[in-house]
């Protein structure tokens, strides 16, 4: 028998693998941000990572595997398709400087496509086939993030552009926060309390931060209306949060905006294109005691939350 593979018998035994320092699915999908259902796509379709197996079927994965996971996100991150990454890592190519032809491009297209003719169903079996195989940071960066930037150009000045937005913009928070319903009754702990400080129902923005911030074990509660100065902190009374998160897109009441983060001492941050509206002005607030932390975007903003431990169940 491989001395480096765990060979259990029992559930002692499978304890003392993970005592031995043998990773459960569960652990290396909280250190990586990559969910158990896409680890096991990567392992069946691509044999990216293949854990050892236990007599009843447990994966235990290893150090080196979870430095090979961080290796594929990295892939991910140049824009290089899944199907390709094993040659990568097992031959150690070098990266190149540029990649070239983009896997998300034509994904990209199709997701148009689908949103022009209002179609629901092709939509969601798009999505569902990325989500199976790509990890939700990866998702959000390479397709979810640039195809709104190109919907955002489609419709300037198109007829049927209202009800495209409309359609896509419901179909993206059904989506989401039905994902996001069930993450929650899995969770324990303080929420992270995001808010919609938008003029614009149904925020994209909003539910793609919640969703990255969901996909790496946080519990949330989100409210998809602004609220008055007052009741923010009746809230945050209320639920406890480990931090507070305002996402706007659009221009701000700056005094009234003061006057709502009153009396919140958890941290708290502000996301969206409202931070380039505002930049000198919010730049005061960021410098205060507590600072107010700016991410300008769904990604900067997850890293931020990451970067203040408030995920994971790391909030103070």
């Amino acid at each position: 028998m491989n001395p480096d593979r765990p060979h259990r018998d029992s559930d002692d035994d499978y304890r003392q693998a993970l005592a031995e320092g043998w990773l459960p699915i569960r652990e290396v999908s909280r250190r990586t941000g990559v969910n158990p259902v896409t680890l096991r796509a990567w392992e069946r379709r691509y044999g990216l990572v293949v854990p050892q197996r236990t007599p009843k079927g447990h994966r235990l994965y290893s150090e080196t595997q979870i430095e090979r996971i961080q290796a594929i996100l990295t892939w991910l991150g140049r824009g290089v398709a899944v199907s390709k990454i094993r040659a990568l890592l097992d031959e150690d190519t070098p990266p190149p400087i540029e990649t070239s032809a983009s896997p998300w491009d034509d994904l990209r297209q199709q997701c148009v496509g689908a949103i022009g003719r209002l179609n629901e169903r092709q939509l969601d079996e798009l999505f569902n086939g990325a989500l199976a195989i790509y990890p939700a940071l990866t998702l959000c960066e390479q397709l979810m993030l640039p195809l709104l930037h190109e919907l955002e150009r489609r419709w300037q000045g198109q007829f049927g552009a209202q009800l495209e937005r409309v359609f896509f913009y419901t179909w993206l928070r059904t989506k989401l926060g039905t994902r996001l319903y069930h993450h929650n009754r899995q969770q324990r702990g303080a929420p992270l309390l995001l808010v919609n400080q938008s003029d614009l129902p149904l925020e994209p923005g909003l539910w793609l931060t919640a969703w990255l911030a969901g996909s790496a074990g946080c519990p949330l509660e989100i409210f998809d209306w602004p609220l008055p100065p007052g009741e923010l902190a009746l809230a945050v009374e209320r639920l406890q949060p480990r931090a507070v998160l305002l996402y706007a897109s659009c221009a701000l009441n700056l005094p009234q905006l003061s006057r709502l983060f009153a009396g919140i001492e958890c941290p708290r941050l502000l996301a969206g294109p409202a931070i380039a509206i505002h930049p000198e002005a919010l730049q005061d607030l960021a410098v205060a005691e507590p600072p107010l932390h700016l991410a300008s975007d769904p990604l900067v903003a997850f890293g931020l939350l990451r970067d203040l431990h408030l995920l994971n169940g790391e909030a103070p």
